[in-house]
């Protein structure tokens, strides 16, 4: 075979073009969701059925709902905010950092008492917190987690408060606060019914006549560079799919 032909140059370079020009497959879309703490166990699952529907993979950052609510205010890179309450997102509504029709409650939280050492600390109702065999109680700092605001409310309405004061240590959010009961540095926590659903122990899920309700709010950050993806996200989560997933994992849905 002759390559000296100058048509079978060309087609040899041809060739050699169309290899060395393949493009580059695109990396799927990402999504980037300010979630309150106590989303921390239910969003994981959120995400992975999520991309598994669309292709979007979401990255979340967790921390308490007056943190994440300051940091979209500064005009942080999110996307969306999924928050433990409505007030922190009505407040972002007003000043136009969220997309006002963007705005709804896709669950209501129920607060629970965590006991790691289940019959062993001789914890079996709230009474049981003023006994002197608890030394410390964790709880989420009621200005940062509204988790934490209702636990105050919780404590006031038992008329254990003054008793239970003084063993109270706080922690910057709920998850925060699991983790020290986890960790042995207290001996019981108030948190997130979704967070110690499965966590051993004792759970005493929390009269909800004792606080108000914890609606949990969702809204799109005005200036998202993906809207699009934002509006799957928030569909997702309102839709039958996410409210399955919240249902199941301890939250009331509207």
């Amino acid at each position: 075979m002759n390559f000296r032909h100058p048509e079978w140059i060309l087609c040899a370079a041809a060739l050699l073009g169309s290899c060395g020009s393949r493009p580059t497959p695109e990396p799927p879309p990402t999504l980037t969701v300010a979630a309150a703490a106590n989303l921390t166990d239910v969003f994981a699952e959120v995400g992975r059925a999520f991309k598994a529907k669309t292709g979007i993979e979401v990255v979340y950052s967790y921390g308490p709902t007056a943190e994440l609510a300051q940091q979209i205010d500064n005009g942080a890179p999110f996307d969306v905010i999924a928050a433990a309450d409505t007030e922190h997102v009505d407040s972002l509504v007003a000043s136009r950092k969220l997309a006002a029709d963007s705005r709804a409650v896709y669950a209501v939280g129920q607060l629970a008492l965590w006991i790691p050492k289940g019959e062993q600390s001789g914890i079996s109702e709230l009474k049981d917190l003023a006994g002197q065999r608890v030394r410390f109680i964790s709880v989420a700092q009621p200005e940062l987690a509204p988790y934490g605001q209702a636990t105050i409310e919780v404590l006031k309405n038992s008329h254990i408060w003054e008793a239970v004061q003084p063993k109270v240590v706080y922690a910057n959010s709920i998850a925060q606060a699991k983790q020290m009961a986890a960790s042995g540095n207290a001996d019981a926590a108030f948190t997130a019914y979704s967070l110690v659903l499965h966590a051993g122990g004792t759970v005493l899920k929390i009269d909800s006549h004792l606080y108000h309700p914890i609606e949990q709010a969702i809204a799109i950050v005005a200036r998202s560079a993906r809207i699009e993806e934002a509006n799957q996200f928030r569909s997702f989560l309102l839709g039958p799919d996410g409210r399955t997933i919240l249902a199941k994992s301890g939250y009331l849905v509207p």
